[in-house]
């Protein structure tokens, strides 16, 4: 990418694409009902950031309790939830800095700050709902933390991972602006 500047088409949208993506995995994450699952037979359990589900046995109703009933509940959503917005005003702010033919460096460099913010938001709440939820909340059988839940953090490492690339992205500007003369090893006699 350095090499043809963001000049070059297929390269310029790489990083909003992969925004693109760390929002759809976000959105996948919030509505998602596989934050935790049973692990094993009978399926007695299942929730979602939003709600707990459980059934008697194998066959009966899931009776769900909202998890917006605990302050823990509502904190881990909200502060998810807060994330996953910057993440998705990043994304529009991206958009925006790739679509004008002058980057504007700075601009680039103050998405990557938001989506550290963002990060620090989204693992807030991934970290308050396990711990909280599986001690205020019975549990039986053997539980996992399951695929939606995983959504959750692969969003957040994305938001780390794009932060860095949008904060070192400005130091390569001449790079990328193709204003660097080429340097020759070779030395005459």
């Amino acid at each position: 990418m350095v090499k043809y500047g963001l000049d070059y088409t297929r390269c310029r949208w790489i990083l909003p694409l992969l925004l693109g993506i760390g929002v759809i995995f976000g959105i996948i994450a919030l509505a998602g009902r596989g934050w935790l699952e049973s692990q094993t037979l009978p399926y007695v359990h299942q929730a979602s950031l939003w709600e707990s589900c459980t059934r008697p046995g194998q066959g009966g109703p899931w009776t769900c309790e909202s998890l917006m009933g605990y302050a823990w509940g509502r904190a881990a959503a909200a502060t998810y939830l807060v994330g996953f917005i910057l993440l998705v005003i990043c994304f529009a702010l991206a958009i925006i800095a790739f679509a004008i033919d002058t980057l504007r460096f700075n601009f680039i460099r103050g998405i990557g700050g938001l989506l550290f913010v963002a990060a620090v938001f989204s693992i807030m709440g991934l970290v308050i709902y396990p711990v909280k939820f599986s001690t205020e909340i019975e549990m039986t059988g053997i539980n996992m933390f399951s695929w939606a839940y995983g959504f959750g953090w692969t969003t957040a490492i994305m938001e780390i991972c794009l932060g860095f690339f949008f904060c070192c992205l400005p130091n390569y500007e001449d790079q990328i602006l193709g204003n660097v003369k080429p340097t020759y090893f070779y030395s005459s006699p």
